[in-house]
């Protein structure tokens, strides 16, 4: 019953969308643009570049007088945090693909200078043996999130350049991490690897959290695996099909897509915050994780990579799902994300399972509109 009642409530909101109303992404949207992080409070940091990021998804989605509107925070965002604006570990490399759009958009030459000075900040950041960039500057080590943070500006840069080094870097990124934190019984990634044995604390993950024997963590995290699933779909998207990464991408998409499919709850549309593990006690249903896998398996279909007999029921549940389960009203026709797992470092099971549950976050509205706005214009309840 709850299965079919997801299905109806989607078809209302393609019935509603039709008719000339918005959608939930556009009340996610004014939200986080009017009362999360309105412009001027932009911060140079990886949750709130996520949340750029789906700006700049809405600009290319919309026209006239809204696409302005997104060229205009972006730019605003870019110029408030110019004095911290740096590229010397992933998390800081996230945002500039803020400045390699606004280049691209504007042709403006000052902002591929300051694009150039952040690729040049992102080549100094520390390698391990292997050549994986690592996720801190303190130490070495090779995290999840990382290949999302990177291919958010590296990709930028490509669209911007056509200069086929920076899909050559992301491919090398993506294929190091792969090899070093894919778990093999579930074709899934743990979520960091400890490249030096040396202790760092950063305040944030457990301490040694490093297995001693193959310096990794062995917890497969929801939102972890999400980064690398966007990352996948987005660089096939810019790879033109005459490249060699082309269908390199699109057999790691595949592979991603067949990873998690099996792991959703299909009654709520939603994935668990430990994937693998959905019967654990204390394991819960996140929605950013959702938002994420259905984002990367929508744009897989888009992309004819994927088929749609097997994942379009997939998506169908989540965009249905993330609307019933996990969006709050907060007035005035605003939605915000919630079941969001907070930030989150590398650490033991009962690490993953204690995350403190928010509302909203930069990921979290970056990650709904992505999705949502994906899906509808596959669906056609939206034009691109």
């Amino acid at each position: 019953m709850l299965h079919r009642f997801l299905t109806i409530l989607c078809s209302a909101c393609l019935v509603a969308t039709t008719a000339g109303s918005q959608t939930w992404v556009d009340s996610v949207d004014r939200h986080g643009r009017e009362v999360y992080m309105p412009a001027a409070q932009y911060k140079w940091d990886w949750g709130q570049a996520t949340f750029l990021n789906s700006l700049v998804h809405l600009y290319h989605a919309r026209a006239g007088a809204d696409k302005q509107l997104y060229f205009d925070y972006v730019r605003q965002a870019m110029e408030v945090s110019r004095p911290v604006a740096n590229g010397k570990h992933p998390n800081a490399v996230a945002s500039a693909h803020g400045l390699a759009f606004l280049a691209r958009v504007s042709g403006d030459t000052s902002y591929i200078r300051r694009a150039r000075q952040i690729y040049a900040d992102y080549l100094m950041i520390p390698r391990t043996y292997n050549g994986g960039v690592s996720h801190r500057a303190e130490t070495l080590e090779l995290w999840d999130d990382t290949v999302y943070m990177l291919s958010l500006f590296l990709l930028e840069m490509y669209r911007l350049t056509k200069d086929e080094q920076y899909l050559a870097e992301v491919w090398q990124q993506f294929d190091i991490h792969n090899r070093t934190l894919t778990d093999k019984r579930t074709g899934l990634w743990v979520h960091g690897w400890d490249a030096d044995s040396v202790f760092y604390d950063d305040k944030c993950s457990v301490k040694n959290w490093p297995d001693k024997v193959t310096g990794r963590n062995d917890q497969i995290w929801a939102r972890g695996n999400g980064w690398v699933g966007m990352a996948l779909a987005d660089a096939l998207e810019v790879t033109p099909r005459s490249s060699p990464y082309r269908k390199r991408f699109e057999k790691a998409l595949q592979h991603f897509a067949g990873a998690v499919a099996p792991y959703q709850h299909a009654p709520t549309g939603h994935w668990y915050q430990l994937v693998t593990l959905p019967s654990l006690e204390g394991n819960f249903e996140e929605s950013s994780c959702t938002a994420m896998f259905a984002y990367a398996i929508v744009k897989g279909l888009r992309l004819g990579v994927l088929d749609r007999k097997k994942y379009m029921p997939i998506a169908d549940r989540s965009y249905a799902g993330l609307r019933q389960f996990s969006m709050k009203d907060a007035g005035g026709g605003h939605l915000v994300p919630s079941r969001v797992s907070g930030g989150t470092c590398v650490g033991d099971q009962a690490y993953y399972l204690t995350r403190k549950i928010t509302e909203g976050t930069g990921f979290g509205y970056g990650a709904f509109i992505m999705f949502g706005l994906e899906y509808e214009i596959y669906k056609g309840i939206r034009k691109p």
